[in-house]
C-alpha cells in the first residue's frame, strides 16, 4: 500500500565542470557564475511554495542530482537539507543521496558533504578503463576512480557506482572483468547503464556522421544478460532493470519510492515531480532554462508547469514505473486497467508472469521492457 503521507524530494543542480558527450540531461557549464546563489535561493523558494500546497507530509528521501550537485558548496547543501526537514518532519532512517564524481577536487569535499547531512554517495565512475573514460569525456582516470571509491567508503556508510556498458569495441568479456573489479571494491550498489545514443548529444552527431556505431540489438542484449549473470554471481540482486544491490538494505530507496508511486517534489531547472493534491495526481515539470526558472519562481512562487493526470493516465504511469522493478506492480493499485487481461499475450510468451497479487516482467521480458510496455499500454 502506498503511503499517501510520504514525500520524497529531488533537487536538480544543473552545473557541470564539463559536458559529457553522451549526456542529454538539463546541464550547463560551470564557469563560476555569480548567478548560482540566485538560482539556489530560487530552489529554496520553490521548495517552500510547493510544501505549502501539500500540507503535512513525512520526508522519506532526498536526492541531489544533476548536473553535478557535488559542485554545490557544502554549506548550501546543509542549508537545503535543514530547510527540507523544517518543512517536512523526516523519518529517522531518511536516505539523503548526492551524485558526485571521483575527481581530486570532489574527493576533498566528501567529508564536508557528510557533515552537511549526506549519508549516501552515488559516484559517476562510468568505467574503470582509462581509454574508455577518455572516450566518454570523463575528467578522471581509473586510478582516481578507485581512490574516490575508497575515500567515499571511508566517509559514507553507503556508496553506489554508475557504470556504462556497450561501448564501441568493448566485448562482453571486457565488461565481465570490469564488473568483477568493481564488485571487488566492496561496493553495495551498482547501476549499470547501456550507452544510449541521444540525437541531440555529441555522440548522436558523431554516430550520424558515421564516425562509430553502437552495438546492434543482438550484441546489446548479450551485454544485458552478461550484466545480469555476472552481478548475480557476485551476490547482487537485480531489484530493478538498471539497479543491482547487495541485499534490500543496499537498495536506492529514493528511486524505489518513486517506482512504487510515492509522491515526490522536483525543484531546480528541468526537475520533474509527481504530487497528489485533493485526490488528483499532478505531473510537474520545472522550466529548464535557468533564467526562466528563477523568473517563474519570483513571479508565482514555483518554477514548474503542472498537468493533472486523468485516473487512467495515472494508472498507466504506475504500470510503467512499477514494472521496472523485480517485484512488479501490485494489482490492487489498478481500478481502470485490467492488467491480467491486457498482459495475457505477454504472459503466454514468457515475457511477464502473474501472481495472485502482482504482475512482473520475467528476465526474458526485462531486456525488452520498453517494447513490452508499449504493447501492454497501447
Amino acid at each position: 500500500m502506498i503511503r499517501q503521507d510520504f514525500i520524497a524530494l529531488y533537487v536538480h543542480w544543473p552545473y557541470c565542470s564539463r559536458i559529457c558527450p553522451y549526456c542529454d540531461f538539463n546541464v550547463t557549464r560551470d564557469r563560476g557564475q555569480a548567478s548560482q546563489r540566485s538560482l539556489f535561493d530560487s530552489i529554496l523558494s520553490d521548495l517552500k511554495s510547493q510544501s505549502a500546497l501539500l500540507g503535512p507530509r513525512t520526508l522519506v528521501s532526498l536526492f541531489f542530482g544533476g548536473g553535478t550537485p557535488s559542485l554545490l558548496p557544502p554549506d548550501w547543501t546543509a542549508e537545503l537539507i535543514a530547510t527540507a526537514k523544517q518543512l517536512f518532519p523526516s523519518t529517522d532512517d531518511i536516505e539523503i543521496t548526492l551524485e558526485a564524481n571521483p575527481t581530486d577536487a570532489e574527493i576533498a569535499r566528501y567529508r564536508a558533504f557528510r557533515d552537511a547531512g549526506i549519508n549516501r554517495l552515488s559516484l559517476g565512475v562510468q568505467s574503470l578503463d582509462d581509454e574508455a573514460l577518455k572516450f566518454l569525456g570523463r575528467n578522471h582516470s581509473a586510478r582516481e576512480a578507485i581512490t574516490g571509491i575508497e575515500t567515499a567508503q571511508s566517509v559514507f556508510g553507503r556508496v553506489s557506482l554508475d557504470l556504462i556498458y556497450a561501448r564501441p569495441e568493448q566485448t562482453t568479456h571486457d565488461w565481465r572483468e570490469e564488473l568483477t573489479r568493481a564488485a571487488a571494491l566492496s561496493i553495495e550498489h551498482i547501476s549499470p547503464y547501456q550507452l544510449t545514443i541521444e540525437q541531440t548529444t555529441a555522440f548522436g552527431r558523431a554516430v550520424r556522421r558515421g564516425r562509430w556505431s553502437p552495438p546492434d540489438q543482438d550484441l546489446a542484449e548479450a551485454f544485458y544478460f552478461e550484466t545480469q549473470d555476472t552481478l548475480e554471481r557476485l551476490n547482487f540482486d537485480a531489484y530493478e532493470v538498471s539497479n543491482h544491490a547487495r541485499g534490500i538494505n543496499a537498495q536506492a530507496m529514493h528511486n524505489v519510492h518513486i517506482w512504487r508511486g510515492v509522491d515526490y517534489i522536483g525543484v531546480g531547472p528541468g526537475a520533474h515531480g509527481r504530487l497528489t493534491i485533493d485526490g488528483q495526481r499532478h505531473a510537474t515539470t520545472a522550466l529548464s532554462e535557468l533564467k526562466a526558472y528563477t523568473a517563474r519562481v519570483a513571479d508565482i512562487g514555483v518554477g514548474h508547469e503542472s498537468e493533472t493526470l486523468t485516473p487512467l493516465e495515472a494508472e498507466e504511469e504506475a504500470a510503467m514505473l512499477g514494472l521496472r522493478m523485480a517485484e512488479g506492480v501490485a494489482l490492487s493499485r489498478f481500478k481502470l486497467l485490467d492488467l491480467p487481461v491486457k498482459a495475457a499475450p505477454l504472459i503466454d510468451g514468457g515475457f511477464m508472469e502473474l501472481t495472485p497479487t502482482h504482475l512482473r516482467a520475467t528476465p526474458k521480458g526485462r531486456v525488452l521492457l520498453d517494447r513490452l510496455l508499449m504493447e501492454l499500454l497501447s
